[in-house]
């Protein structure tokens, strides 16, 4: 019997294609997903990406929500950023198909109700879970009045909208290496910069890595938080001169950027560029009471940038649902997470990795500087990475921890968070255990180098008990 458990997470629904997701669990959810959401008379938009699996999953969901009466508006291939576009701006539910950065034997499905809002455990996908796990084992009733499927292509759309909000036309060309990892930045990226979808290029010079649709991932995974799948790009970056190197995951909802010396330019710097143009545009229309999310995790230049750009910053938890959540809270104008989700208020509230990209692409071209100051510039302080450690016993290696970092403050938000600052040195330390894998997750930032490597190797020490 399939455990619905094993791959039904907390966000979205993530597991091995052939003995966790068949056509027939699939086809479920699709009825599951009609119900929960009173689709019967109704629409639905579906989109996926270049797994094999990926088309035929996407037909037995459209089949599973027919039977309830549900029809269909299939995108076909796309981006997850680009399935946000059409349940924005048609306002329909919508189902993407998608592992995201995962290996080429997973699949998965990410969910949103109209207008892009996310679906999570809490909001929905536990009462969809549960109908599909009753239909997977009882059989679909049928409705009298069956839902159908139509094709609708959004592309030249998608890519308008983007260029609408942030003009990049008439700036400082620039030599830009794009690695796609064979996911779906392939299609993309030539749409939004090129001429794919129809429209004029813009005026860079993009050399292509892996642009070939390919879900078994040929080249390296489709992962670029792993610093291993950096490694071709930063080659590529130094060996053509380039300005700037971009790459996307698998469904291209991130986006990760190199310098042009070949080092990453971190996603907390993103976050701060981004926020700061977002709101000194949104200042320019009159705006005064202006929001800017971020995560725990995010570099403290994030916050420092938000707060001297005249925001509010406003921190949140770890998490896709969370954060999107506390977008439509707030009215934030942007979101940024440490984990290279962008989320844009002119977006839905949704996350979109393009359109970070065009934002840095934007700041670039029309700062003169060179990426690697730009970078050093928005996060000035030394940061460890996310460092994970295989620990059963969690209290106790908190514990350790905590008798380690003696005189630190002590902040129980998203994990437990240590934290020092005097006049010439501030430090932080944050611990958060996996809501799914028996790990412990640190990241360490500090204004001073070798501080932040002191307190990095005496909390690894004490996590692993060394």
């Amino acid at each position: 019997m399939v455990q619905f458990s094993d791959f039904v997470k907390t966000y979205d629904v993530r597991g091995l294609v052939g003995s966790q997701l068949t056509d027939e669990v699939v086809e479920a959810f699709g009825a599951g997903f009609a119900d929960e959401l009173g689709l019967e008379g109704k629409e639905l938009v579906i989109g996926y990406d270049m797994r094999d699996s990926s088309e035929r999953f996407a037909e037995s969901f459209a089949k599973g929500a027919a039977k309830r009466g549900a029809s269909s508006k299939v995108l076909g291939l796309c981006s997850t950023d680009m399935s946000y576009y059409a349940s924005g701006i048609m306002q329909l539910p919508a189902v993407m198909f998608t592992a995201s950065h995962n290996p080429a034997t997973y699949n998965g499905m990410k969910f949103s109700r109209a207008g892009a809002r996310g679906i999570s455990m809490n909001t929905g996908l536990s009462g969809i879970s549960e109908r599909a796990q009753d239909y997977l084992a009882n059989g679909i009733e049928a409705v009298a009045s069956l839902g159908r499927s139509v094709r609708v292509d959004v592309m030249q759309d998608y890519v308008k909208y983007l260029r609408s909000l942030v003009k990049l036309e008439g700036a400082r060309k620039l030599k830009i290496v794009v690695d796609a990892a064979n996911g779906m930045g392939g299609l993309t990226v030539p749409a939004v910069f090129g001429s794919a979808a129809g429209l004029p290029a813009l005026d860079f010079e993009i050399i292509p890595m892996y642009f070939e649709l390919d879900g078994t991932f040929p080249n390296h995974e489709a992962n670029p938080l792993d610093p291993k799948n950096l490694v071709d790009l930063q080659r590529a970056v130094l060996e053509h001169g380039a300005d700037l190197g971009l790459a996307f995951d698998g469904d291209a909802d991130r986006c990760f950027a190199i310098d042009e010396k070949g080092h990453a330019i971190s996603p907390s710097a993103v976050a701060a560029i981004v926020a700061k143009r977002e709101i000194e545009r949104v200042q320019a229309l009159g705006e005064s009471d202006i929001t800017v999310i971020h995560n725990a995790l995010t570099s403290r230049s994030v916050e420092e940038v938000i707060t001297q750009c005249g925001a509010k910053p406003f921190r949140t938890k770890v998490g896709h649902s969370l954060i999107k959540d506390a977008m439509a809270e707030t009215g934030a104008v942007f979101g940024g997470e440490h984990s290279a989700h962008y989320y844009f208020r002119d977006f839905w509230g949704a996350d979109n990795g393009m359109l970070a990209a065009m934002h840095l692409v934007a700041e670039l071209a029309g700062s003169g500087e060179l990426a690697s100051s730009l970078g050093q510039r928005f996060t000035p302080y030394f940061a460890s990475g996310e460092i994970n450690s295989t620990v059963e016993d969690r209290d106790a290696a908190l514990q350790r921890v905590r008798e380690s970092l003696v005189g630190a403050t002590e902040e129980v938000f998203d994990g437990t968070t240590f934290s020092f600052e005097s006049e010439n040195v501030w430090w932080w330390a944050n611990i958060r255990p996996s809501n799914t894998e028996p790990l412990l997750r640190l990241n360490v930032e500090s204004s001073h180098e070798a501080s932040m490597v002191e307190i990095r190797d005496k909390a690894i020490k004490a996590i692993r008990n060394l």
